[in-house]
């Protein structure tokens, strides 16, 4: 009679556990990967940017507008018409003509007429790291009646420091409200200087094409703020953030108009001169209430002509 040779279930029981330890161990390994080619293409598609609006500029003489609005300043909210954005601007030099030949730029974002680009997503414009939806969503007035159906954006442009106010009728940084900013404006230092960072639709649903007036950017699904704080921000924050806070984990406004990320410890931005940098996580003020020195250091970053010294060490 012939043996069969078999496991013992002790047998099978360590295999498995060694099995389970090899995946333990390697999962992490091919995660870690993963989100360095991810973050890579981050990198790239803000290297993009930035050539774009250096492009811009030189065809135009000044950087793209942060949002373009006809009509008088009144509140940053109501009066965005026709409000769009720095992205659109330059979507001739990400090679999107196709997109741009469909924008009536005379008529407002929300406008019927302007869906099929306005509902047009460019791969440019999204962070493969964020956590983005399906399709074109819904914007909104602030009391949830529907105005608009975009495509999301994980980009913003920068206002400037906390004392810019995205709904502001200007800023102290390179994009704002009819902005025209010109590298001579730039007094800090191109290399200095934020242009354009992150800013997951995940914690703050943003789009490209513009503010819709009237329209409210609201929290994302994994906003990591207080329930307690701001539902939604003006108009504005759509397509533009402040540097105050980066990954906000704790802000009365619900980090509506901060830049975020879905990348560890940090967030990419752009500079003026199109160098991109990941700069370190400001999740909070100070327990006293005041600026951290790191968040000191970052809304330097964010200003044009703020003559603030900044060390050497800012960039990770």
């Amino acid at each position: 009679m012939v043996r069969r040779h078999a496991f013992t279930l002790v047998e099978l029981l360590v295999v498995i556990a060694v099995v389970g330890l090899l995946l333990a161990l390697l999962l992490p390994a091919v995660q870690a990967a993963r989100e360095t080619a991810r973050r890579g293409q981050c990198t790239n598609n803000l290297k993009q940017m930035g050539l774009a609006c250096q492009s811009y500029h030189d065809s135009l003489m000044s950087f793209p507008p942060g949002y373009c609005a006809s009509i008088s300043y009144v509140d940053g909210q109501t009066d965005t018409t026709p409000g769009w954005g720095w992205a659109a601007f330059i979507l001739p030099q990400i090679e999107q003509c196709a997109v741009k030949g469909n924008i009536h730029f005379s008529l407002p974002v929300e406008d019927p007429r302007n869906n099929p680009a306005v509902q047009s997503n460019i791969g440019v414009y999204l962070c493969p790291s964020d956590s983005l939806p399906p399709r074109p969503f819904t914007i909104p007035d602030g009391a949830g009646n529907p105005l608009a159906v975009a495509a999301p954006s994980s980009y913003a442009g920068c206002i400037g420091g906390d004392s810019s106010g995205v709904s502001d009728a200007t800023g102290l940084g390179i994009f704002y409200r009819n902005s025209g900013t010109r590298i001579s404006d730039v007094r800090d230092g191109t290399s200095t200087t934020i242009l354009v960072g992150e800013k997951a639709w995940a914690n703050a649903q943003g789009v490209w094409a513009g503010a819709v007036n009237r329209g409210v950017c609201l929290r994302g699904k994994y906003n990591p703020c207080p329930a307690n704080g701001a539902a939604w921000d003006p108009a504005p924050a759509l397509v533009l953030s402040h540097s105050h806070l980066n990954n906000p984990l704790t802000d009365p406004d619900g980090g509506l108009d901060d830049f975020s990320s879905n990348h560890v410890a940090g967030s990419n931005f752009v500079f003026a001169d199109a160098s991109v940098h990941f700069i370190r996580s400001v999740t909070a003020d100070g327990s006293q209430g005041g600026y951290t020195s790191e968040s000191i250091v970052f809304q330097a970053l964010g200003t044009r002509a703020g003559h603030e010294v900044v060390p050497g060490d800012w960039a990770q």
